[in-house]
């Protein structure tokens, strides 16, 4: 079978938008090359430095690779994604140079391509993301770890925004919590919170294809019985008292959220929030203030922003 890559040079504030939109086109996984990653040191899971080739980095913005199956309709298909990152403009997205640019791959080569841009990696002071394919020994007494496999959905773990989520949930959750994820992507959010001792932690995503992979990985962590994930828009309709939400999505669409965390946090709870650029962290603070929330903790890691309100 021949495959699709499909790259499109964007712009980093476009990063998570525009791969929730390739996969809801139906992509077999997405990969960034973000040109930030040559400035993070890098090792094997033996401790032992590795060079990434720099010429197969963009010098501006970064580049979303995705891969689909090819056929007849594929023309069609590609027309649809361009229109579909367009319309980001519309809700003030800065999506930078959107080239896309396609050529076709086989099966074989496809199937590397993927692989070889996930490796197992420790991203916390605790967590090592691991993907299904990857043979790893713990390193450390107290490191967590959290068997992977992406799927369609976005989501490997060590992306800055996943990260800093991470480390705010390693600081926050506490025996016996109640934690709801909301934009559960490939649940890497949820299988943590239960590795830190949440009781049972309840995943939301628009994208069924987002729900499927966390309903995977969940079950892949033996973890079928501590987290539940469904469709939903965001909090709407929903109500649980929660000890913390955690959401790692767009801030134009954090904002929208605000109101709903508040209603769904019990007294003293936590409010986590990534995936804001830095020029877009004002707004954020200025809503969550607004709703009454208390700013604990602003961090930020490559350009992107998480913070932390108690309620």
């Amino acid at each position: 079978m021949e495959w699709v890559e499909l790259s499109v040079h964007t712009a980093k504030e476009a990063e998570e938008a525009i791969a929730n939109i390739l996969n809801e086109f139906g992509a077999n996984g997405v990969v960034i090359v973000d040109p930030a990653d040559l400035m993070r040191e890098k090792r094997d899971v033996f401790g032992e430095k590795y060079e990434l080739d720099k010429e197969k980095y963009p010098k501006d913005g970064i580049i979303l690779k995705a891969y689909f199956g090819f056929d007849a309709k594929w023309p069609d298909k590609k027309a649809a994604i361009c229109e579909e990152i367009e319309l980001l403009r519309n809700y003030n997205i800065d999506i930078g140079r959107n080239d896309l640019t396609a050529s076709i791959v086989k099966e074989e080569d496809w199937e590397n391509k993927w692989k070889k841009h996930f490796k197992p990696m420790r991203v916390t002071d605790r967590f090592t993301i691991v993907p299904s394919w990857e043979k790893y020994k713990k390193q450390a007494e107290n490191e967590l770890i959290i068997e992977i496999d992406p799927g369609m959905a976005f989501g490997t773990g060590t992306h800055p925004t996943t990260i800093l989520s991470l480390q705010a949930l390693e600081e926050t959750v506490k025996q016996n919590d109640i934690v709801l994820d909301v934009g559960v992507g490939s649940g890497i959010l949820s299988i943590a919170a239960v590795l830190l001792g949440a009781k049972h932690v309840y995943g939301y995503d628009l994208d069924q294809v987002a729900v499927k992979s966390t309903h995977l990985n969940r079950d892949r962590n033996r973890m079928e019985d501590r987290i539940t994930a469904s469709e939903n828009d965001l909090l709407k309709g929903v109500s649980k008292q929660a000890d913390i939400i955690v959401s790692n999505i767009l801030a134009n669409i954090l904002v929208m959220l605000v109101e709903d965390a508040w209603d769904n946090l019990a007294d003293g709870g936590y409010f986590i929030t990534s995936g804001i650029i830095k020029q877009k962290e004002q707004i954020v603070k200025d809503e969550l203030e607004k709703a009454g929330f208390e700013i604990i903790r602003t961090s930020e890691l490559d350009h992107w922003i998480s913070i932390v309100a108690k309620k």
